[in-house]
């Protein structure tokens, strides 16, 4: 006879047999539930979705399924008014809509034509397909231009999304430089006739209309590379936005927010295939139409212009330029206006741009930036050479030292002999090719040694040492080597004097005067 003791353990282990069974039939349960509701979800209809096209009568609305448009019913789980054109809606075995679903990322991107009063939008599907699509909803207040690019669902005939013209972004640079007038040295008679030519017209409309005064449509700053020319350009844009921001009452950060500084890289503007240029020069001027519409100023700045816009039929010019020159010229006298847009050009060589670019009405307003004689050259070596730069000794006379080696007139100085065709000759020296880029080497190289020098000795301070040394290093390093091939076109580019006469092909420079001892031999050549 069992013991209690052997009765309650044996009862305890068929209560836990009991525990592992019944969990067993739980989970078996929900196997065969979850395989039931599998087999009726296989066993379903399928659904299929459809594009919202408007509201109609009580709960029914208008879809565009599978190209057909269709009336349908929908479920009253459906909030009917947050659906807008182009929301896209799952549809069950009846053909009702049950719930609005993500729309879709995907379609033609196709550019607009025009935006129509009606909210419909013209848009070009192919150069001899231009077709009217409505807006989806997401675009109903957004303001959409010619040229913008959008997405598309041809089926449904909606425009679904405003595309980002990723190659406007590749082509220009849009935002307005912090660059001043302040920060330019040497050029006070430059910068006057540039402000004179872009920033009155702008500032003083009422007055010019007055006086029935035309604002010129163009600047051409021309002259030898390094001078300032861009410099010039991105401050004329700085200072116009800050001046018009005065003018009109308005925040100089909602200014510079909504102005713009449309610096076109050239390079790559330049396209191999046939149209693409062109289509690049009317984005460009599209998208400075834009921002000038509410009344803001844009500057378009070619650099190297001559690169891009060279004379048509004299040989100098390649079939490119037959169809990209009458781009620029229809853009900028076109029908549609400039007007708050300045378009302003920079060139070393502007003997090469088509003619039709410079005349009055055009590129009207032109400007030489001519080499820092020595009175711009001390302005500029002040303005890199400031209050701010620690010094050993007076600040002054550092600059009158660099002055005087820099434009000094002597043997040791000469860098090249020019021979002309009508048989005569200039030794040039290299205060005949100083620029500001060169001033600002200069002044560097001294704050380096500076820098070297306290490291090494402990004593701060740009010195005289520093300076005269900066210059020889510089002059040494950065001869602006002629080309014997070509003296012509060499002389043009560096803006050499005696432009009026013709150089011969060859070009002798005078070498190896970076090392002391050979100055007096290069000296003793060039006085002989």
């Amino acid at each position: 006879m069992k013991t209690y003791a052997e009765m309650t353990a044996e009862l305890e282990k068929l209560a836990a047999h009991n525990e592992r069974l019944v969990s067993g039939l739980r989970s078996a349960r929900a196997q065969i539930v979850e395989l039931k509701n599998d087999l009726e979800r296989v066993g379903d209809p399928p659904n299929s979705y459809a594009t919202f096209l408007r509201r109609c009568e009580g709960t029914t609305i208008d879809v565009l399924h599978n190209g057909r448009r269709l009336r349908v019913a929908t479920a009253a789980s459906l909030d009917l008014d947050a659906l807008a054109p182009g929301t896209e809606l799952r549809l069950n075995e009846a053909l009702a809509a049950v719930e609005a679903v993500p729309q879709g990322d995907s379609g033609n991107v196709v550019p607009v034509v025009e935006a129509l009063a009606d909210s419909r939008v013209l848009v070009a599907v192919a150069p001899d397909d231009t077709r009217v699509l409505r807006r989806a909803g997401a675009l109903t207040e957004e303001t959409l231009h010619p040229g913008d690019h959008v997405l598309v669902d041809l089926r449904s005939q909606l425009v679904l999304e405003r595309i980002d013209r990723a190659e406007i972004t590749d082509l220009v640079l849009e935002q307005v430089p912090e660059v001043s007038f302040g920060e330019i040295g040497g050029l006070g008679e430059q910068i006057e006739a540039i402000r004179d030519a872009v920033e009155l017209p702008f500032l003083q409309q009422d007055l010019y209309r007055t006086y029935g005064l035309r604002p010129p449509q163009g600047v051409l700053l021309y002259g030898p590379p390094g001078c300032g020319k861009t410099m010039i350009a991105k401050a004329v844009a700085h200072e116009l936005v800050l001046r018009s921001a005065e003018v009109r009452g308005v925040s100089v950060e909602d200014a510079l927010a909504n102005s713009a500084f449309l610096n076109v890289k050239g390079p790559e503007l330049l396209n191999k295939y046939v149209g693409e240029t062109e289509r690049s020069i009317r984005l460009v001027f599209e998208r400075a139409r834009e921002k000038a519409a509410a009344d803001h100023p844009v500057v378009i700045f070619f650099d190297e212009m001559e690169a891009l816009f060279r004379t048509r039929g004299t040989g100098m010019s390649s079939d490119v330029e037959t169809t990209i020159v009458p781009q620029l010229l229809a853009e900028i006298d076109g029908v549609e206006g400039l007007d708050n847009v300045i378009v302003i050009g920079a060139s070393n060589r502007e003997d090469m741009i088509d003619p039709a670019i410079l005349r009055p009405g055009r590129l009207d307003v032109k400007i030489r930036v001519r080499r820092p004689n020595a009175r711009a050259g001390r302005e500029i070596l002040g303005l890199y050479l400031g209050e701010d730069v620690p010094v050993r000794e007076d600040r002054e006379s550092l600059l009158d030292l660099a002055v005087r080696e820099i434009y000094a007139d002597g043997p040791a100085t000469a860098y090249v002999r020019v021979e002309y065709a009508d048989g005569g000759h200039d030794t040039l020296h290299f205060r005949d090719f100083v620029s500001g880029a060169t001033l600002r080497n200069i002044v560097d190289r001294a704050k380096k040694l500076a820098v070297k020098d306290q490291i090494a000795t402990g004593e701060p301070g740009v010195g005289s040492e520093h300076l005269t040394e900066a210059i020889r290093v510089e002059f040494a390093e950065n001869e602006d080597m002629p080309s014997a091939a070509h003296a012509e076109d060499w002389a043009r580019v560096t803006g050499l004097p005696g432009r009026s006469r013709r150089r011969v092909e060859a070009v002798v420079p005078l070498q190896d005067r970076s090392r002391p001892e050979d100055a007096a031999a290069t000296a003793e050549e060039v006085s002989a």
